[in-house]
């Protein structure tokens, strides 16, 4: 090949193998891209106001955590403060002489606000108050259990013997059946020209389905241990003799009804075949049959009667958390209470 063949061919490709370094020869260190940019000129202030808001951040949070625990304990402080200053019904401590004032509202029952245990507890904190001149019940309850009633008569007679301070009945719009059973136990009965006032009888309520059975084919099957043991089952025909039984009982918690009405109202009775009938009377009509005595409200007797204006609530109530309590509990329990009471409620 000629020398000007040779001068056109491409040039050699270089060999990618590195060349071996000598031992003991210096190797250069490689150059980093990042080492080799610069930094920005502002870096350091940058850095310093990093921490500086870093630093305030902190500083932040310190502080509302400090003010979160102040309001929390602030708030414990006052509800501890709300308790000591509350005796245990909820009311203002009494510092004078006062009208001690008892709720009976709503159905009396054992599972209600106008259970015996609370009424009684209100009841015994009013009369052993020596700045209490007197008890004023205020009702507004068409009745209810004859055994709770009977418990706080039972028991107002007894206080009223100890103490020797007047109780008074003021009603509202109704007052009838156990709540007149309680208001019996007052010296003076107080009342609207339009309350209701009366009701002096008991029942026994509940429902038959065995005509409804027999339409739709369905069969009774009951097991007992003892003839009267399915007594007023509401599924089996109406025993005669079991109904007797029924009768009689409701006949003598009726007359027990009636003498603790003669006992508390006393030569103030002007008695009518229809005064114990179940039958039940406007205020006015009741005042000209002895079953109440005036008219007026709770002002009126604390002012004019009582002669203590100031009146104090020793009603028991119910905080937040109890009311959630009593409320969750129900709602587990009142399916299985009541598919284990096999016979109706008397009243």
């Amino acid at each position: 090949m000629s020398s000007n063949d040779e001068s056109q061919l491409p040039p050699p490709i270089p060999d990618p193998t590195p060349a071996p370094v000598p031992i003991g020869a210096p190797v250069a260190a490689p150059v980093s891209a990042s080492t080799s940019s610069p930094r920005p000129a502002n870096y350091e202030a940058l850095l310093a106001e990093f921490a500086r808001e870093y630093l305030r951040d902190r500083r932040s949070q310190r502080l509302w955590s400090r003010f979160v625990r102040i309001f929390w304990l602030v708030l414990l402080l006052g509800a501890i403060w709300f308790v000591f200053t509350q005796n245990r019904h909820g009311m203002a401590v009494p510092t004078g002489a006062h009208t001690a004032l008892v709720e009976v509202r709503g159905e009396i029952a054992s599972d209600t606000e106008a259970s015996a245990e609370l009424i009684l507890s209100a009841v015994r904190s009013a009369f052993e108050d020596p700045n209490a001149q007197a008890v004023v019940l205020r009702i507004n309850s068409p009745g209810g259990s004859p055994v709770q009633a009977g418990i706080v008569y039972d028991e107002i007679k007894r206080l009223k013997a100890i103490h020797g301070k007047k109780v008074y009945a003021v009603v509202e719009e109704i007052c009838a059946s156990g709540a007149y059973y309680i208001a019996a136990s007052a010296d003076e009965i107080y009342v609207d020209k339009a309350s209701i006032v009366g009701s002096i009888g008991v029942l026994m309520d509940g429902f038959g389905f065995t005509g409804l059975m027999d339409k739709v084919g369905v069969e009774r099957r009951l097991l007992t241990a003892g003839e009267n043991k399915g007594m007023l089952d509401p599924f089996t025909p109406l025993n005669p003799k079991q109904r007797g039984y029924a009768q009689a009982m409701l006949d003598q918690i009726h007359r027990q009804f009636i003498a603790v009405v003669k006992e508390g109202r006393g030569q103030r009775l002007k008695e009518t075949p229809e005064m114990f009938s179940g039958l039940f009377w406007n205020g006015e009509e009741a005042i000209k049959l002895g079953l109440a005595d005036h008219y007026g409200n709770l002002d009126f007797v604390a002012r004019e009667v009582v002669k203590a204006e100031d009146v104090i609530d020793y009603t028991p109530r119910d905080n937040v958390a109890e009311r959630l309590a009593k409320r969750f509990g129900a709602a587990f329990g009142e399916t299985a209470v009541k598919s284990l009471r096999s016979l109706p409620a008397i009243r």
